[in-house]
């Protein structure tokens, strides 16, 4: 059986250095490039801890596109160069799973417009850990019964955006399942953001401390009583199944995907 070619970009990010191992990891698949700012030059094995691997760390993705020919393209760079990489793999034709967070609705209209033009196949997951896409599962269950939800989402003093695309796309999912009918904001801020950003009349929470991966807590309210759902990921290897899973089912299903929970429960 052929091997699906991948390459990663951010690949010495504490993310990417786990793509790396589970893309190792896995028989039906083939780690062909990596990509980063930072190590170019070095042997990518050398970063994430294992023997030589005769993958060299390039920091110019059209360069590595035409050398290593990838068929998938694993980004977990920086909000700051995600879209430019989607731009270029989908124009490239290389399938992308995408999870760097900061991918706004706007981009997401523009990148589903590449793929549609391009005949591309693209995810872009907010999250990839299975525990945290059944939270954001029961939560939308959750909406129809609560008038009222709050939702605090915690990571690592490193990540670069907030709030997190989980929280995001969490509150998407609530406003959907209420058919965009948000919640009525109350009370006056004494100190100006005390409350939060607020989505659709729903308040996000973001909190960054060392220590700290990946959290969220999704806080219901009703008359005497309230629900809280909540997921951790304890350590990056969480997401790893769902990464996996991702580029495997990228390469059946054309256009833009929206959630892992696109895949998972479909």
């Amino acid at each position: 059986m052929e091997r699906i070619k991948v390459l990663v970009s951010g690949a010495c990010g504490r993310m990417g250095q786990e793509v790396i191992k589970a893309v190792l990891q896995d028989p039906e698949l083939q780690l062909v490039g990596a990509v980063d700012r930072v190590q170019q030059g070095k042997d990518i094995g050398e970063i994430v801890g294992i023997d030589h691997l005769g993958v060299t760390i390039s920091d110019n993705l059209t360069e590595a596109f035409k050398v290593t020919t990838p068929q998938v393209m694993v980004d977990f760079s920086t909000p700051a160069s995600v879209m430019e990489n989607t731009r270029l793999a989908i124009k490239t034709g290389v399938y992308g799973v995408i999870g760097t967070t900061g991918i706004s609705p706007e981009d997401l209209d523009e990148l589903r417009a590449l793929v549609i033009a391009h005949q591309g196949h693209l995810l872009v997951a907010p999250n990839f850990a299975i525990g945290a896409l059944l939270m954001m599962r029961f939560a939308a269950v959750a909406s129809k019964y609560f008038p009222s939800v709050e939702i605090i989402e915690l990571h690592h003093d490193r990540k670069l955006d907030a709030p997190s695309g989980t929280a995001i796309k969490t509150a998407e999912m609530i406003l959907d399942s209420r058919k965009n009918e948000g919640q009525g904001v109350i009370g006056e801020e004494k100190i100006k953001g005390v409350r939060g950003g607020e989505m659709g009349g729903i308040h996000l929470h973001s909190i960054r401390l060392p220590g700290l991966i990946a959290h969220q807590e999704v806080i219901f309210g009703g008359e005497g009583q309230t629900l809280t759902i909540r997921h951790d990921s304890m350590s990056r290897e969480s997401f790893m199944p769902g990464v996996v899973l991702g580029i495997k089912r990228v390469m059946e299903l054309p256009g833009l995907i929206y959630g892992l929970d696109q895949i998972l429960f479909n």
